[in-house]
C-alpha cells in the first residue's frame, strides 16, 4: 500500500474524532471519544487540553487498525478544531498551565462591556465584534489570573494558541508553533487583510506577540510528526483549519455566494465571499476562509452559540429523552397548533443579536403543553436563529445565498431540516457525509502535500448526492411563525439588556 491515506484529527467542543480517508476522499474508518466540558460555575466553560492530546494516540491507532492502514502508509495529517478556545502551555514540557478556556465561556463579558466604545476600530481591523466568544480576552484573562503567567511571557517560558496550535506543538515534539489563517482570524489579534498579528491589537488586549504562533495558509506543510508512538517521525501535518472553515471546504463551497450551515454544538452559517472581505451591517462577522496559498479568501459568518447543545440540555438537563435522536420521534407528537417558543440562549445570543447576557427562555406555556411540544420548540428554536442569520446575510449581500448545504449532528434530523426549509422558503441540501469538517481537513491536507494541485481539483472528488428538503408551508403560516419568534427574541433582548 502506498502512502496515500490521510489521517484527520477533528477536535471539537464535545468530542474528538480521528478519521482515515483514502486518496479519493472516501472515509475508511472513524473513532471518537466524548470530551466533557468542565462547568466550574455559571458562564465558565473549560477543557482539559492535556487529556485531549492524550486521547489522540489510542484513537488514531484504533482508526488505522479498522481501516487496515499501517501508520507508515499515512501520507499526511490534517487538523480541524473548535475555534476561539485558547490554551497556554509550558514550552519545556508542553503541559498547559491552566485549563483551556472554551469559546462558549463568558467570563470576560464585563471587559467587553467596558470597552464597547472601542468596538468600531476593532471590527474594522479584525472583521469581528468585541465579544467574549473570541480568543483575545480569554488569553488576557489567563495571563492575569494564573500565578506567574505574565512574568513567564517575558522569559519566553510559555506559548499560547488555539487548539490547533497546541495539537501541532505536541504532534511535532515541540518543534512547531504555528496556526492557520482561519483560526488566527478568530482571535481579535490578527489584522484581517494582512494576516499578521497586529501590534496595536496585541497592545490593547495586553497579549505579547512573542507567545503567539506563526500564521500559515490552511493548506501546506506546518511541520513533521516527531516522538509519537502511534505515527512514525516525518509525517507532514499539511492541512489545518478551524472547524467551520474546514466544513465550508468540505461542502465544496469555494466560490462567492456558496453557503453552508453546520449544526454542531452551535450552528455556524458561512457564505463564501471570494477574494474580497465584505463588511457586515447586520451583526455578522467577516472571517478568513481556507486557502491554499497567498491569495486571501473570505467569508461572512453568523454564529448561533447553542444548537446541538440545546438537544443535549433537553436530554441531560431535563432528562426528557434517553438519547439525543429520540427527540425526533417525540416532536412528531407535538400539537401542530402549539404556540410554545424556546429561545435557546443558554450561553447568551450570538449573531446577529450579540447579547452575552441573554438566557434561555420559554414562551407560550399552558396547562395543555406537553413534553412533545417542548421537544418541537427546542428543534424549532435553532431553526429560527439560523433564519435570522440568513436574513442578515441577504441584507448584507443584496441577495440570499445561492444554495444552502447543511451538515453536523442536528442535520441528521429530518423533522428539523424540514422545518428549517419551511422557515427559509428555500431548498436545503443535506451533505451525504453528516460531518464535513473532517472531510475539509482531509481535502486541505491532500492539497498541502500535492496529492491534488488545488482545492478546486480536490473538491471535484466530493460526493454530491445528498438529500434535499423542499419547503411545504404557505406564506401566511410562515409569516405567523416568524412574527411569533420575533416577539419572543425581542422580549429576551429587552429583558437582558
Amino acid at each position: 500500500m502506498s502512502r496515500d491515506h490521510l489521517l484527520v484529527i477533528d477536535q471539537g467542543t464535545t468530542s474528538t474524532r480521528v478519521v482515515v480517508f483514502d486518496a479519493g476522499l472516501r472515509p475508511c474508518a472513524q473513532t471518537q471519544v466524548e470530551v466533557a466540558p468542565m462547568l466550574s460555575r455559571p458562564g465558565r466553560v473549560e477543557h482539559d487540553a492535556a487529556a485531549i492530546v492524550g486521547s489522540l494516540g489510542p484513537l488514531a491507532s484504533e482508526a488505522l487498525v479498522v481501516a487496515g492502514v499501517k501508520p507508515s502508509d499515512v501520507a499526511a495529517v490534517g487538523i480541524t478544531n473548535q475555534r476561539e478556545t485558547i490554551v497556554v502551555w509550558d514550552r519545556a514540557d508542553g503541559r498547559p498551565i491552566a485549563p483551556a478556556i472554551v469559546w462558549q465561556d463568558r467570563r470576560t463579558s464585563k471587559f467587553c462591556e467596558r470597552h464597547k466604545a472601542d468596538e468600531a476600530w476593532l471590527s474594522a481591523r479584525t472583521g469581528l465584534v468585541l465579544d467574549p466568544y473570541f480568543s483575545a480576552t480569554k488569553l488576557a484573562w489567563l495571563l492575569d489570573h494564573v500565578e506567574g503567567a505574565r512574568a513567564r511571557t517575558e522569559t519566553g517560558a510559555i506559548a499560547a494558541g488555539t487548539i490547533d496550535s497546541f495539537l501541532i506543538w505536541n504532534l511535532t515534539g515541540g518543534r512547531t508553533h504555528a496556526t492557520d489563517v482561519t483560526n488566527a482570524s478568530r482571535t481579535l489579534l490578527m489584522d484581517l487583510s494582512q494576516a499578521c498579528w497586529d501590534d496595536e491589537l496585541c497592545s490593547f488586549f495586553r497579549v505579547p506577540k512573542s507567545i503567539l504562533p506563526r500564521i500559515m495558509p490552511s493548506a501546506g506543510v506546518f511541520g513533521m510528526t516527531r516522538g509519537l508512538d502511534w505515527l512514525p517521525d516525518g509525517v507532514p501535518i499539511a492541512g489545518v483549519a478551524g472547524d467551520q472553515q474546514a466544513s465550508l471546504a468540505g461542502q465544496g463551497c469555494l466560490a462567492a455566494g456558496e453557503a453552508k450551515c453546520t449544526y454542531g454544538t452551535g450552528a455556524f452559517l458561512l457564505v463564501h465571499t471570494g477574494g474580497e472581505p465584505r463588511v457586515s451591517r447586520q451583526g455578522l462577522i467577516t472571517t478568513r476562509a481556507a486557502s491554499d496559498g497567498d491569495s486571501p479568501q473570505y467569508a461572512l459568518e453568523g454564529s448561533v452559540f447553542v444548537a446541538g447543545a440545546a438537544v443535549q440540555w433537553f436530554r441531560d438537563g431535563l432528562k426528557a429523552v434517553g438519547a439525543a435522536h429520540e427527540i425526533d420521534r417525540l416532536c412528531l407528537d407535538a400539537n401542530p397548533n402549539s404556540e410554545v417558543v424556546f429561545v435557546p440562549a443558554l450561553t447568551g445570543l450570538g449573531a446577529p443579536h450579540w447579547n452575552p447576557e441573554a438566557r434561555g427562555t420559554i414562551f407560550g406555556l399552558t396547562r395543555a403543553t406537553t413534553v412533545a411540544d417542548l421537544a418541537r420548540a427546542v428543534l424549532d428554536g435553532v431553526a429560527y436563529q439560523v433564519a435570522d442569520l440568513i436574513e442578515a446575510m441577504a441584507a448584507d449581500l443584496g441577495a440570499s445565498p445561492r444554495a444552502l448545504r447543511v451538515d453536523g449532528g442536528m442535520a441528521r434530523s429530518d423533522p428539523f431540516l424540514q422545518f428549517q426549509a419551511d422557515l427559509l422558503d428555500q431548498m436545503i441540501a443535506r451533505s451525504p457525509q453528516a460531518e464535513s469538517t473532517a472531510l475539509g481537513a482531509a481535502l486541505l491536507a491532500g492539497v498541502g502535500i500535492g496529492l491534488w494541485p488545488s482545492l478546486a481539483h480536490a473538491a471535484a472528488l466530493l460526493p454530491s448526492d445528498g438529500q434535499a428538503f423542499e419547503p411545504n408551508i404557505d406564506s401566511v403560516r410562515r409569516e405567523q411563525l416568524i412574527a411569533r419568534w420575533r416577539r419572543s427574541i425581542q422580549s429576551v433582548n429587552k429583558h437582558y439588556e
